[in-house]
């Protein structure tokens, strides 16, 4: 950029994590070699930034956006405002940007309760045309679950059982040590598991290895498609 004339307006197309950002279920970790996020200031200069991965649509900063995705591509998006953004950038490169909606084939809808509640409640009444994730309730799983829900609710997608059981029923507690662990934390933990101990730092080494390579592998096949 330096060596082009003098005004010359610059636009940065990135593919990123960015640090600020908010992410959702559904993006890839493109995480490796252990950068995890790149700070904003990165782009410092530029007159605008188009970022691409996160699938919300985001303001960092004036000249630095994610449109987000066209489509949810997960329940985890289902409060997202599906957008993009049309921007100008004028002589002297200050920006201006008007978010423009995406239209929505089918909305997504979270719905949660008992089986026998679920087909009754007249305050569904509007997700029935919606994609469906149902989270079942009941403390013993219903007989034909799918089928009864998708007599009302046609487009029901990914049903979920999570009954509700006393704090100290032993799956729960096992759910509860899991939760918010990444997948190389949950492995550290099963070798300290099976062995009495943990990892030292040689077998810590090996499996930060094999987790690059297998995210690593992960983004060439999704490339290659």
């Amino acid at each position: 950029l330096a060596a082009r004339a003098p005004g010359t307006r610059s636009v940065v197309l990135a593919h990123a994590f960015v640090t600020g950002g908010e992410p959702s279920d559904s993006e890839r970790d493109i995480t490796v070699g252990g950068v995890a996020a790149v700070p904003a200031g990165v782009f410092d200069g530029v007159d605008y930034v188009a970022l691409g991965h996160l699938h919300g649509c985001q303001t960092l900063t004036e000249r630095v956006r994610y449109s987000g995705s066209p489509l949810a591509y997960s329940f985890s998006e289902t409060d997202h405002r599906k957008s993009m953004w049309l921007v100008d950038l004028d002589a002297d490169g200050a920006v201006t940007a008007e978010r423009l909606d995406c239209p929505v084939p089918r909305p997504l809808a979270r719905i949660r309760g008992t089986l026998d509640d679920l087909l009754a409640d007249p305050a569904l009444t509007p997700h029935e045309d919606a994609w469906i994730e149902a989270t079942l309730t009941d403390p013993v799983r219903p007989a034909d679950p799918m089928a009864r829900l998708t007599d009302r609710f046609p487009h029901t997608l990914s049903l979920v059982f999570a009954p509700d059981r006393a704090p100290d029923d032993p799956d729960v507690s096992y759910a509860r040590r899991l939760a918010g662990r990444s997948d190389r934390q949950i492995a550290e933990d099963f070798v300290a598991h099976v062995r009495g101990a943990g990892p030292d730092e040689r077998e810590l080494a090996v499996l930060g290895e094999a987790f690059d390579a297998v995210r690593a592998d992960g983004a060439v096949r999704e490339v290659a498609r």
